[in-house]
């Protein structure tokens, strides 16, 4: 069911049937990637990037936008139909969800070097209040390693998406 957003028609990807060219499942993977980037970055700000030393910005290195957001939706399913993380996204209309998805990808986006502008609220502030538990970060992490092998992330950049978030932490957790 695709769905509008500023007056455009959005159908993400886990709701075609279609097949996924090898080309789509690249950028996917790599999108996977760059989200967890963007978390891990967040609380350095959306200002830096993150930059290879061949010169190409880890947005790029992860396939672009449309990379980034199928990481982005496979990551949040992945969080949403967790037995223990899907409580925090109880009572969430549609709606709420596309902004959540849309936050991260523009954060993910911006903190890998890409054209996006992050315009949401710093992390402690976006997770106060959750009672986010050591648990819970460890299974989402779990998620986000598992959904970066899925898009076949090279493990460079896995291991800088980890570095990235391991500065979140501190952040988000709220409870040992």
């Amino acid at each position: 069911m695709a769905q509008s957003y500023r007056g455009q028609k959005i159908q993400l990807a886990s709701e075609t049937n279609e097949p996924l060219k090898e080309e789509t499942v690249k950028k996917n993977y790599l999108l996977s990637f760059s989200i967890a980037i963007v978390v891990l970055l967040s609380c350095v700000g959306p200002s830096r990037t993150v930059v290879a030393q061949s010169g190409d910005s880890l947005y790029k290195r992860l396939g672009g936008y449309d990379a980034l957001a199928a990481v982005t939706d496979d990551f949040i399913t992945r969080l949403a139909t967790d037995k223990t993380l899907g409580r925090f996204f109880v009572g969430a209309s549609d709606n709420s969800k596309m902004r959540i998805r849309q936050l991260v990808l523009d954060q993910l986006c911006a903190a890998t070097g890409g054209p996006c502008v992050y315009i949401g609220r710093d992390m402690k502030t976006a997770h106060k209040g959750l009672g986010i538990t050591e648990e819970d970060w460890n299974i989402s992490i779990k998620h986000l390693g598992a959904t970066l092998v899925k898009f076949k992330v090279p493990e460079k950049e896995q291991k800088e998406v980890v570095a990235a978030l391991s500065g979140l932490k501190k952040d988000i957790v709220e409870k040992p």
